[in-house]
């Protein structure tokens, strides 16, 4: 597969012949990409301008998965949406926050129409995804500052790039199993600063007042006296740790008037209402980060640089096990699985490990297995996997299952702490 820096290859691709044209029909059963076959897997999402599938190649012996967004036509009958995105993503390459480019190609469907394609890393869940599973009662501060450290190391390098994501909300934010971190999606309304090029950016609920006021400007047929900065990014990412600290969506709150008056108020007031759940210190940084990238004068805002210095971040925190739920990676973490009584059983101890090891690789192959006879992490079985879509599969599996008469909980757990033999206890 191409790697992304610099110039991205290109290719053109061609589709094997399906039914008659329906909706259904039109869409890609198989990509030839770089003289390779992938298939269509699945539809991850669908826009106005695009769609993006997860596809796996069926033309070599390994495994290889990604997805591919593929552009329809704009109204003028050209390619802008996907030139404007292939060439932000050609220039912000090689960030370990920020989705890579692999390559890019030509489509021709069984109808004879050429549509443009992006192939790009496939990702995983989306912070909107966890914000549904969250259930109204907000995430985890292991969580939370994971996900604001990793888009703000995005938004750094973005800025200095001298761009503006400029669609920054919850579904734009996803989870690399591979590299355990969160990466930005999506630069379809991305520009330089100062030279913007798109009249109405961000989304509804994730909007910065200097965006509002424009976008209104622009519906009324007027120009507004300059273009947007940086800053409505950080209100975009200010919005969306809010709402992963409360557990709900605020779109209909900053539309309110008690809002606009005073929502630093509103801010205190989640806070306070949450506050019970979490240690009173962190809860206090985190309450001062948000609230110094939600000041209404874009000026007064936090920058990306100076917010990801806030002892918000200076805190550890140890993930709770809904969050290693959540989060896949190649380590699976079976709990409830083995006695104490087993461990210090040499003859036992070395046949339970032999009874794992076949029963985990029939989901995938598997580089190592780890139980521990003392803590931390005594008794818990740690599978490492070729790759996270291998754990992934043993996880759905294996989950409830029933191992010498106990019920298994699987669960993930991060690559490099495992790598380290930091095998560390999780909140409940």
């Amino acid at each position: 597969m191409a790697c992304g820096s610099g110039s991205s290859p290109v290719s053109t691709a061609a589709v094997l012949p399906v039914a008659p044209p329906s909706d259904e029909a039109m869409k890609p059963v198989l990509f030839e990409i770089f003289g390779e076959m992938w298939k269509v897997q699945a539809r991850l999402g669908q826009g106005g301008s695009a769609s993006v599938y997860r596809v796996s190649s069926v033309s070599s012996g390994r495994a290889s998965s990604a997805a591919v967004k593929e552009f329809q036509a704009d109204a003028q009958g050209g390619d802008y949406g996907y030139l404007k995105e292939r060439a932000v993503l050609e220039d912000i390459q090689g960030h370990k926050n920020i989705v890579t480019l692999y390559g890019v190609f030509t489509h021709h469907n069984p109808v004879g129409i050429a549509t443009r394609c992006l192939l790009l890393e496939l990702l995983d869940v989306s912070v909107s995804e966890l914000l549904v599973r969250a259930s109204n009662q907000g995430h985890s501060m292991w969580l939370i500052q994971h996900c604001a450290r990793d888009v703000l190391e995005a938004l750094c390098f973005l800025h200095r790039e001298g761009y503006v994501h400029a669609d920054l909300k919850p579904r734009n934010i996803l989870w690399s199993p591979d590299d355990e971190c969160f990466k930005l999606i999506d630069f379809g309304l991305s520009f330089k600063e100062g030279h913007q090029d798109v009249k109405y950016i961000q989304t509804d609920g994730y909007r910065a007042p200097e965006a509002e006021l424009q976008n209104s400007l622009a519906k009324a047929g007027l120009e507004g006296n300059s273009g947007c900065t940086t800053a409505v990014d950080l209100w975009s990412l200010g919005i969306i740790l809010l709402e992963m600290f409360s557990g709900i969506k605020l779109k209909e709150t900053i539309k309110s008037q008690e809002w606009k008056n005073n929502s630093a108020a509103i801010v205190d007031h989640i806070f306070s209402s949450n506050s019970v759940v979490y240690p009173a210190i962190p809860v206090y940084h985190l309450r001062d980060l948000i609230k110094s990238m939600l000041h209404n004068n874009p000026n007064r805002r936090s920058t990306a640089e100076a917010a990801l210095i806030s002892p918000f971040f200076s805190i550890p925190f140890a993930p709770h096990i809904e969050d290693l739920v959540m989060l896949p990676t190649p380590i699976l973490r079976l709990l409830n699985v083995i006695d104490d009584c087993h461990l210090h059983n040499d003859d036992e101890y070395e046949e339970i490990m032999e009874d794992m090891r076949e029963e985990c690789q029939k989901y995938g192959s598997v580089i190592s297995l780890l139980i521990p006879k003392e803590n931390p992490g005594k008794g818990q079985v740690f599978v490492e996997y070729a790759n996270a879509g291998d754990s992934k599969e043993a996880q759905r599996l294996l989950t409830g299952r029933t191992f010498d008469g106990k019920f298994v909980v699987a669960t993930f757990y991060p690559l490099s702490a495992y790598k380290r033999g930091y095998l560390y206890q999780t909140v409940q």
